[in-house]
């Protein structure tokens, strides 16, 4: 039986897709660069990639808030100061509070029939300024960044860094729902507690990560925690 709840945040509940995308079109355009679409899907690869390495523990926190920009002004052989755009960046995002369709919805059915959990990579106080915005820390029990917990999804040490905060804590009581593979599929197997992959995009899956169970619309998530 399911009694703790852990949820990704970004592209499960809020829509980290389109904050980004506000966020370094307006970034681009105050430091005087365009931001065509070529060059914001760019950024969006580049920063894919840097947030997989840190995953990976290739690269520190702060090489990927900074290194982003690097690649990115190097590419387009631009001159720009990576820390300042950085900076602004960061304050843009914060600002992208877009809730999922539905999101709401499911959390209200959720809430008081387990304990739920938010568990999200990111700079806390970006993420701290979204989850304001968008009004749903009033759903969980405990809201866990990685910034806070001193250790990033899919390691090990962020999760048992949670499961220190939750009393009497059982891990066979226990799921992660969430959209990444290399994140939150890996880390819960990683933790030893159950996971259900959010793939409504359809991706294909990766034989080397394998969730206990997959949903494509974060409904479906409901009668799925009726059988368990």
């Amino acid at each position: 039986m399911v009694k703790y709840l852990f949820l990704d945040m970004d592209d499960t509940i809020l829509d980290f897709h389109q904050a980004e995308a506000v966020a370094i079109r307006k970034t681009l355009a105050q430091f005087g660069v365009e931001p065509t679409d070529a060059v914001c899907r760019r950024y969006s690869q580049i920063n894919d990639w840097h947030w997989k390495a840190l995953e990976r523990k290739e690269i520190t926190r702060e090489q990927v808030l900074t290194g982003r920009f690097e690649v990115l002004f190097g590419e387009l052989g631009i001159a720009i100061d990576s820390q300042q755009c950085a900076s602004r960046y960061t304050q843009n995002l914060a600002k992208g509070d877009f809730v999922l369709p539905g999101a709401v919805e499911v959390l209200e059915k959720l809430q008081g029939k387990y304990q739920l959990y938010l568990a999200s990579n990111g700079t806390t106080w970006v993420q701290k300024e979204r989850i304001a915005g968008s009004g749903i820390g009033k759903y969980f029990d405990r809201i866990f960044i990685s910034q806070e917990m001193g250790a990033n999804k899919p390691a090990l040490e962020f999760f048992d860094a949670c499961f220190r905060e939750i009393p009497g804590f059982a891990k066979e009581n226990a799921l992660i729902v969430g959209d990444s593979l290399t994140s939150d599929i890996l880390g819960g197997n990683n933790a030893g507690i159950l996971t259900c992959w959010y793939n409504p995009k359809g991706k294909p899956r990766n034989p080397e990560i394998v969730p206990d169970y997959e949903i494509t619309a974060l409904a479906d998530l409901l009668p799925l925690l009726e059988t368990l």
